[in-house]
């Protein structure tokens, strides 16, 4: 028998576990990082609300993978749904007969049940469980009854539970134990984990209703199995006092064999004379997750079967003294508490649906898109010199002019006039201010007329420039500088820059060399989509290994653009 010990023990136990099993980890996002660019992979997604991985095929069973794939090559819109685990159970509870005789709770000494279960979620609101109940109910008058003699005497049934004198006549204290199997397919419905505001919930309330089957035997404490009563003389001719010392006066005087069999004509019977009956249930409850793997459960089903002999009478509530005749259905209350476990198999499974929020991948593809499909951003460029009308600070700049960052023409003496009107390229400055056409007030020195010490034909918009490295990785200056670059090369599209790397004299040195030159050719093309065929790649010369130079190509200059690291073993020292 199921007592308020076990109960308590149980309670006990999942408390424990609670704080045994390792809670379910949720790295907290690094808000010290970028936020992901459209391009990033699995293994850089660290955002805390992923259930699982859409894009990963292996939680997909076969039969859905046609959809999957269509999802996957942008054919349907919709995922397919992924493979999700059972979920096993074990609990136990207050079992009580609702009926004629007033029920026993377990602080009253009466009975209890166990219950196993299984689980499976068909959606992401609605699952099926099988639930299996044993449990046994007890019931005890507090108040004496007659008028038995009549009603049970036509059955030929002796009327005797708790006689106060050894007449059958006489009142009695209905007692009676019903021991019950209870099987019951419950289709239960859930929507708490459907969140706008949040990707998981760690307590789900659920409702269902279940058809099943019961198995009952309902027996009697008499005396002895001769339906010889107990005699209560005195309590029966008084019996004013609370129920609840009638109650215990009673059960200090009865022993727990429960010997006689109750009233009930039922005919068919199931195992050990069960009289088995349809069972139809309703019920409520609410789940509390440990972590993925656990959850603890509370809930209450209450179970109408089509029956009046579950208390092992068919007659109503003592009105005085006297039985009420009206015949009442009887039903069952459990209310328990469980332990749940979602079994894990061998291919990959989510958690049952019914803990996953649907709107998970949508909230993942609006706040991290990796796998719709967005337009490459058009931005208006009236000039179309590559610099956005936003950040164009020179936006009617003719057609094929070099411009700087700023959208700018180019001025590579600072005089004022842009570089396609200067004819004085390079103006000293003790030469300047300069007229209209860009020319100073003295006489040209030597290459004044010229662009970087070359002519500034048909590549004379590239200008040189150097970049100091601090490191492997380029600073704001140096980026504003190859901005500038790139400006020039696309002005420039059948013109080649050359990227200069110092630094020789020992293995190290020419490796960082390469390095350098490397990282700037791999920006470019990254960052200003300039093809990487459009550089000469040199490095290992005289200098300073941090120094990189560039300039343009002369007419007749080739080289490679890309060439291997010449000593890769020093990559990771």
């Amino acid at each position: 028998m199921v007592n308020k010990k076990f109960l308590l023990f149980l309670f006990s136990a999942v408390l424990v576990a609670g704080n045994l099993i390792a809670q379910e980890s949720q790295p907290p996002i690094d808000t010290t990082k970028p936020r992901p660019s459209l391009q990033w992979s699995n293994r850089d997604m660290t955002y805390r609300g992923k259930n699982y991985d859409v894009l990963d095929t292996s939680y997909i069973p076969k039969f859905r993978m046609k959809q999957h794939k269509k999802y996957l090559d942008h054919q349907a819109v919709f995922p397919a749904k992924p493979r999700n685990m059972w979920e096993l159970g074990i609990g136990m509870g207050q079992y009580n007969v609702i009926g004629n005789v007033p029920t026993l709770f377990l602080w009253q000494k009466g009975g209890g049940g166990l219950n196993v279960n299984v689980r499976k979620a068909w959606g992401y609101m609605f699952s099926t469980r099988l639930q299996y109940i044993y449990g046994i109910g007890k019931n005890l008058d507090t108040q004496p009854t007659t008028s038995y003699g009549l009603p049970y005497s036509n059955n030929g049934y002796t009327p005797l539970y708790l006689a106060t004198t050894g007449n059958p006549a006489t009142q009695v204290f209905r007692a009676t134990r019903m021991e019950a199997s209870q099987l019951s397919l419950d289709l239960i419905f859930s929507s708490h984990n459907i969140s706008f505001n949040r990707d998981k919930n760690s307590v789900l309330f659920f409702g269902y209703f279940g058809i099943g089957a019961l198995g009952y035997k309902t027996r009697v404490n008499a005396l002895d199995n001769n339906y010889v009563g107990y005699r209560f003389d005195s309590l029966a001719k008084n019996s004013s006092g609370s129920a609840s010392s009638i109650r215990k006066q009673l059960q200090s005087k009865m022993d727990n064999s429960y010997e006689s069999a109750a009233e009930n004509p039922g005919t068919s019977h199931i195992l050990d004379h069960k009289t088995l009956d349809f069972a139809p249930s309703v019920g409520a409850g609410v789940q509390y997750k440990i972590n993925k793997q656990f959850n603890v459960q509370l809930e209450e089903r209450y179970t109408f079967p089509a029956d009046v002999y579950l208390d092992g009478s068919r007659y109503g509530i003592p009105l005085g003294n006297v039985v009420s005749q009206g015949r009442s259905r009887d039903g069952i209350s459990y209310f328990s508490l469980s332990v749940n476990y979602n079994l894990k198999n061998k291919k990959k499974s989510v958690e049952p649906l019914y803990w996953i929020n649907p709107l998970d991948h949508l909230y993942q593809e609006i706040s991290y898109p990796r796998h719709m499909m967005l337009p490459n951003p058009i931005l208006p460029d009236e000039d179309a010199d590559g610099v956005t009308d936003q950040f164009d600070k020179c936006p009617k700049t003719p057609a094929g002019i070099a411009v700087d960052i700023h959208g700018c023409p180019l001025d590579t003496d600072g005089d004022g006039v842009p570089d396609y009107k200067d004819k004085q390229l390079i103006t000293p400055t003790e030469c300047q201010p300069v007229d209209a056409d860009g020319v100073g007030h003295c006489p040209c020195p030597d290459g004044c007329g010229e662009l970087s010490g070359k002519k500034g034909g048909k590549c004379g918009g590239i200008a040189d420039g150097t970049l100091y490295f601090n490191g492997n990785k380029l600073n704001a200056a140096q980026a504003e500088l190859l901005a500038t670059l790139a400006s020039q090369m696309k002005a420039y599209p059948d013109c080649k820059a050359v990227i200069v790397g110092a630094g020789n004299g020992s293995k190290l040195k020419e490796e960082r060399s390469w390095e350098h030159v490397n990282t700037v050719i791999e920006y470019m093309a990254e960052k200003h989509n300039i093809s990487s065929d459009r550089f000469i790649f040199q490095y290992g010369k005289d200098g300073d290994e941090n120094i990189v130079t560039f300039r343009s190509a002369n007419t007749d200059e080739t080289g490679p653009s890309r060439t291997p690291p010449p000593h890769p073993e020093l990559n990771n020292k």
